[in-house]
């Protein structure tokens, strides 16, 4: 709890991060208060013609889509989608990449090697575009999605473990273990997972925003969640033949996509300012 407490209390002194961590925490609640908050839940998924396109108004705050939907509702309902194809997305790549990192880094062996070059290959492809073939080829689905997106994005995690764990074989807290004969699954869950904490929690804060964009830009292309779901890159690509005339259209989800991945961005600079040791000293030399 004091380690939690000490690291609120650093990100709010930075207001970057402080302005991140609200909008992440407002994400969160627009997610959950969606149904309390929007002004036309009902219109979410119903179709109203005689409606359709309408500018911003007292009744409709952000406007209207082609539809006669509420464009203000579909985006907080959006919200809901945004953040559950995140959380899961990069936690299946957690599970999948910390695991693969910790072994292969501490081991040495012809399937840790293996691993590691298969993680090479990932990376060597940038992840929008293995992504846009695996989404592609499972076919538009929120759960096809998140498939792709994890199976982009675990090798990042095995990278950064990878070398992180390299470096503390070397260290003499780890060296004293292994000659005490501590098991090797204790040092490493015990003395080195917890090291390496701090680097993967600040790739899982930029992951979820980078996760958020590429979400939004399958939706865009037509291979994210299908219609009528309140996905924001879809909401964006149906926009594209009203502009400019029905310049709202695009507007909301646009901004929301904008505030949301720079909060996580925000929030995982000053993540790495405050668990950094290298970075506090820097700081406090100057």
């Amino acid at each position: 709890m004091k380690a939690a407490r000490d690291l609120l209390r650093g990100l709010l002194r930075d207001p970057a991060a402080a302005a991140g961590l609200l909008i992440i925490l407002l994400l969160v609640a627009v997610g959950i208060l969606a149904p309390l908050i929007a002004t036309h839940p009902e219109a979410v998924w119903d179709m109203n013609p005689h409606e359709r396109l309408l500018p911003p108004s007292q009744v409709y705050l952000f406007g209207t889509d082609r539809m006669g939907a509420d464009i203000y509702s579909r985006v907080l309902f959006g919200a809901r989608i945004t953040l559950t194809i995140a959380l899961v997305a990069v936690g299946a790549a957690l599970v999948i990449g910390v695991p693969i990192g910790l072994v292969s880094g501490w081991r040495q062996s012809w399937l840790g090697e293996a691993l590691m070059r298969v993680s090479d290959i990932f990376l060597a492809v940038p992840q929008i575009v293995l992504a846009i073939a695996i989404a592609q080829t499972l076919g538009p689905s929120i759960e096809n999605v998140i498939l792709a997106l994890s199976i982009t994005y675990w090798p990042w995690f095995t990278r950064l473990v990878h070398a992180e764990v390299r470096s503390l074989k070397n260290e003499t807290f780890i060296e004293a273990a292994i000659a005490l004969g501590v098991p090797t699954w204790r040092i490493i869950l015990g003395h080195v997972l917890p090291n390496v904490m701090s680097p993967i929690i600040v790739r899982t804060s930029i992951g979820m925003g980078f996760t958020i964009l590429t979400a939004s830009a399958l939706g865009f292309l037509g291979l994210g969640a299908p219609p009528p779901a309140p996905e924001w890159g879809r909401m964006i690509s149906e926009s594209r033949e009203f502009l400019p005339d029905a310049w709202w259209y695009a507007l909301a989800p646009g901004l929301a996509i904008f505030l949301v991945v720079m909060g996580f961005n925000l929030l995982g600079d000053g993540l790495r300012d405050v668990l950094d040791p290298r970075i506090r000293r820097a700081g406090a030399g100057r």
